[in-house]
């Protein structure tokens, strides 16, 4: 059974009020150890990971530093955060497995997403990232050029746009990795977006076009392209719910592609936040190019990995109840 695994740049962020890179590792190991337990149990598996506050650290630090250095541009503190976030996944599965005596090798592929420069997106940014902010912090950011948003009553967050991903550039070296029997951590933040000129080269997406790749959706896409059994989204919360954070909320255990449709057009899924990841959940399972048997969507948190794939909590999506 092969698994796809994308990991919530949000969910590693445990204690807002205690953000560093140690409480990021610690984050991380409680959701390797869930990855882990997949393994002993016979998946095949390919982790992704968000990174919205992450490469908004990112860019604050480079902004910070200005004074007295070149600020670095989006998609190269996307690589950034591949780099880092793979590190600590890489890293901690790798010390389970010694612990355990699994005889398996992670690697990190920093990842490019080819993207269209005309995606529509671009006209109406919906993709929060970094940190959190005040209004009148906010305000500040917005003259300096940026887009920003209220994220789902949490605070004010920096928005830019997410294009929807075409082809991964590396997937013929992530297919070889997963067919050597690697662990692969790959497509982290969505993947870098670049496009291809006529001539064929590939450049990165930056300036005027601020984006980055929804994990989520570039998850389902290596899912579809990899003939995946399952795609499992972990995330900030334990279950998938309508009437989010109202007296009325309803956690959901199971989803069917029908009624997820029905929710989105009624408005239950905030944009940048949980309508991409059911919108990659539909992506996935009404792709009738992969042939994986009773292929479904599991959305949970990082500590109810293994209840969720018992079937004991987080939500299963699926075509149909049958």
């Amino acid at each position: 059974m092969l698994a796809v695994i994308a990991v919530g740049g949000n969910a590693l962020i445990t204690d807002p009020d205690r953000i560093s890179i140690e409480s990021e590792i610690e984050a991380v190991q409680v959701i390797c150890a869930e990855i882990a337990d997949m393994i002993e149990a016979g998946w095949d598996v390919i982790i992704g990971h968000g990174n919205g506050p992450q490469i908004g650290f990112n860019l604050r630090r480079s902004e910070l530093a200005s004074h007295e250095i070149f600020e670095i541009p989006l998609d190269v503190c996307g690589t950034f955060t591949q780099g880092s976030i793979g590190y600590y996944i890489q890293q901690s599965l790798q010390n389970i497995f010694h612990k355990r005596g699994i005889n398996k090798h992670v690697v990190t592929v920093i990842t490019q997403v080819e993207i269209d420069e005309d995606d529509p997106a671009f006209a109406n940014p919906t993709k929060p990232i970094g940190m959190f902010m005040t209004a009148e912090e906010a305000q500040r950011i917005e003259a300096k050029g940026w887009q920003v948003i209220e994220d789902a009553g949490r605070g004010w967050r920096r928005v830019v746009a997410s294009p929807t991903p075409q082809h991964i550039v590396e997937l013929p070296v992530i297919k070889q990795l997963l067919d050597d029997g690697v662990v692969v951590i790959a497509i982290g933040g969505g993947g870098i977006p670049v496009v291809r000129n006529e001539d064929g080269m590939l450049r990165g997406v930056r300036n005027l076009r601020k984006s980055v790749v929804d994990k989520d959706l570039a998850a389902a896409l290596l899912a579809n392209q990899i003939n995946a059994d399952l795609l499992l989204i972990s995330t900030g919360v334990e279950q998938v719910a309508i009437n989010f954070n109202q007296p009325d909320q309803v956690n959901l255990a199971k989803l069917t592609v029908n009624e997820a449709k029905q929710f989105i057009a009624e408005g239950h899924f905030a944009p940048g936040s949980m309508l991409p990841k059911i919108q990659a959940s539909l992506n996935y399972l009404e792709d009738d190019g992969v042939t994986a048997r009773d292929k479904k969507v599991i959305i949970t948190d990082q500590d109810s990995i293994g209840q969720a794939l018992a079937g004991e909590t987080g939500t299963i999506i699926m075509k149909d109840r049958d």
